[in-house]
C-alpha cells in the first residue's frame, strides 16, 4: 500500500501526485520523498541524483526546458511557498501526445507534486510575490543537452495565465528559445 494518492493527466506518463498530509492544530507533517512509494504509485523505477530550489518573483516565467538523450531528465516538482502555473509539453516524437500540453495550478498550500517523466519540456509561470519550487532530476543538468522551447509557440498555442505588465519576466536563454517546430523536425 501506498502512501502516495496518483491523478492521471492526458499526457501519458505525466501524473500528479498527491502525498498524504498529517495535520493538526500544530501544523502538518508529510513525506515528500519516499523511494518505495513513489515506484509503487507511478511505477516507475527513478534514481534521483539532484534536488533544486528556484525562487522567483511574479511575473517570472522560467521554460520551457528539457534534456536530451543520454542526459534526458525525470523531474518531481513541488512547490513550498507562493503558486506557480506549471506547464508540460510532450516531447516524444513517437507519442500519442506530441506537441501537447498540460498546465495546473501549483501551490504551497496543497503538497500535490508533478511527476514528470524523460520526454516532456517543462516551464512555470511564478503567480504570486515570490515562489519556491523545489525539484528532483533523474540526471545533473547539462548545458550540451539542454534544449528550450519558446515558452510563447504559436504552434503550441500554451494558455498563460494573463499578468499585469503583458509581458512574463524572461532570462536570456528563454528569450532565445526555439520553435517547436525546429524540434519537431530535427
Amino acid at each position: 500500500m501506498t502512501r502516495i494518492a496518483v491523478k492521471e493527466t492526458p499526457l501519458e506518463g505525466l501524473q500528479l501526485l498527491v502525498p498524504q498530509l498529517h495535520g493538526d492544530e500544530r501544523g502538518f507533517f508529510l513525506e515528500s520523498w519516499n523511494q518505495e512509494d513513489f515506484s509503487i504509485a507511478t511505477g516507475c523505477e527513478t534514481h534521483f541524483v539532484q534536488d533544486n530550489h528556484s525562487r522567483s518573483r511574479h511575473g517570472v516565467l522560467r521554460g520551457l526546458h528539457f534534456q536530451i538523450a543520454p542526459m534526458a531528465q525525470a523531474k518531481l516538482v513541488r512547490v513550498v511557498r507562493g503558486e506557480i502555473w506549471d506547464v508540460v509539453v510532450d516531447v516524444r516524437k513517437t507519442s500519442a501526445t506530441f506537441g501537447k500540453w498540460f498546465g495546473v495550478t501549483l501551490n504551497g498550500d496543497d503538497p500535490t507534486m508533478l511527476w514528470i517523466p524523460p520526454g516532456f519540456a517543462h516551464g512555470f509561470l511564478c503567480m504570486s510575490e515570490v515562489a519556491d519550487v523545489l525539484y528532483k532530476t533523474s540526471a545533473p543538468w547539462s548545458a550540451e543537452h539542454e534544449r528550450t522551447i519558446l515558452w510563447d509557440d504559436e504552434e503550441l498555442n500554451i494558455d498563460w495565465p494573463t499578468l499585469e505588465a503583458n509581458e512574463p519576466i524572461l532570462s536570456p536563454k528563454d528569450l532565445e528559445g526555439q520553435p517547436f517546430a525546429e524540434w519537431r523536425t530535427a
